[in-house]
């Protein structure tokens, strides 16, 4: 899972991600062609970012709530964070309940149980080249049943390093 590329895609992203199922963008992909590489590589689900333009926000969802395997997953780009977040996103996690929220947005790799709500928050951090953050992060894991396992934190390198 990543989010925040910006246009920049990283290849070892195809290494990392070589022995998953799916990949999964928390949005602002910043331009068609990285999401054409990544769909082209594996079962490819995203939603749009703020910094995405309109093709890209008619290609993709702002919000996306599917299973996988018995998990209810929710990927938005704009969430805020347990106990503070946006009303939009308050009302879909009251009213449909995901086992799993992911999100981008903030550049802050974060992972964190939200008691409240009874579900998994995951922030990859970005990807990309733009933005305040130092190391450029992903992460990766395997979901059976409604456990979440394997969860690894990728460092690419650091910001503007290739």
């Amino acid at each position: 899972m990543l989010s925040d590329t910006h246009g920049y895609l990283d290849q070892k992203v195809f290494d990392y991600f070589a022995d998953c199922d799916e990949v999964w963008h928390a949005g602002d992909i910043g331009s068609g062609e990285v999401a054409d590489q990544l769909e082209a590589f594996k079962s490819f689900k995203a939603v749009y970012g703020n910094i995405d333009d309109p093709a890209m926000q008619k290609r993709y969802n702002e919000d996306l709530l599917f299973k996988c395997d018995d998990a209810t997953i929710f990927i938005t780009h704009i969430a805020g964070t347990p106990s503070r977040y946006n009303p939009r996103v308050k009302k879909i996690l009251q009213d449909k309940k995901p086992d799993i929220l992911i999100c981008g947005h903030s550049h802050i790799l974060k992972v964190i149980y939200d008691k409240n709500f009874q579900t998994l928050f995951l922030n990859p951090g970005a990807a990309g080249n733009q933005g305040f953050h130092q190391m450029r992060t992903m992460l990766r894991f395997e979901i059976t049943g409604k456990k979440v396992s394997k969860m690894e934190v990728i460092e690419l390198g650091k910001r503007g390093m290739i």
